[in-house]
């Protein structure tokens, strides 16, 4: 228990000094004697680095965003440290609706972290979309309306998972046990500080 994934460091690499020296020169005569070509082969060279980043940024199987929330579906679900049914069991989920974070994806199974980092891979028929957020703050104010002076509604203790609905930049409509309203998403685990949800 308490495992955390570790995360993948990118490699550096290194040119030789005189390698480094010749591309630099043909890289200047380059641009000097073909400006607008240098720019236009520049322009390129970014918007292709930015569609393999958005890419990356894209689950090999689902086509989703990584990383992007789900829920725990099941009541329970083994969390292993690879993606089969031959990885051993780390330690069990055992609280269903629990907001979780996907940060990886290979066949059926996804890699999911929990508002710790801890996590490992679980099989996605254990996951939901259904979207969910913990209370970070303690009693926490749940208003009428996405305003810090709007009237209470109730107050949401620390650890409580809620349904959330939408999202405007800084708050988000939950609801848990009967009671609904608006609290400000920086009080919130499960959903992103920029998303905006209809």
């Amino acid at each position: 228990m308490g495992h955390k994934n570790p995360r993948g460091i990118a490699p550096t690499f290194f040119l030789k000094p005189d390698r480094q020296a010749q591309e630099q020169a043909v890289s200047a005569s380059f641009t000097v004697k073909h400006p607008i070509l240098g720019f236009v082969c520049a322009f390129a060279a970014v918007v292709f680095a930015w569609g393999a980043q958005a890419q990356e940024n894209r689950g090999s199987v689902t086509n989703l965003p990584i990383p992007r929330y789900v829920s725990m579906k099941a009541a329970e679900g083994n969390v292993r440290r690879g993606p089969s049914l031959t990885h051993r069991i780390d330690w069990v989920f055992k609280r269903r609706g629990m907001p979780l974070q996907v940060v990886a994806e290979y066949g059926n199974w996804r890699k999911v972290q929990d508002r710790d980092g801890a996590g490992g891979w679980v099989h996605y028929a254990l996951l939901s979309g259904v979207r969910t957020v913990l209370v970070e703050s303690d009693m926490l104010p749940v208003r009428t309306s996405p305003d810090p002076n709007a009237p209470v509604k109730a107050h949401f203790e620390s650890g409580v998972v809620a349904r959330l609905g939408s999202c405007t930049i800084d708050w988000c409509r939950i609801s848990a046990g009967g009671y609904g309203g608006w609290a400000p998403k920086s009080s919130l685990w499960g959903v992103d500080p920029n998303e905006i949800r209809e």
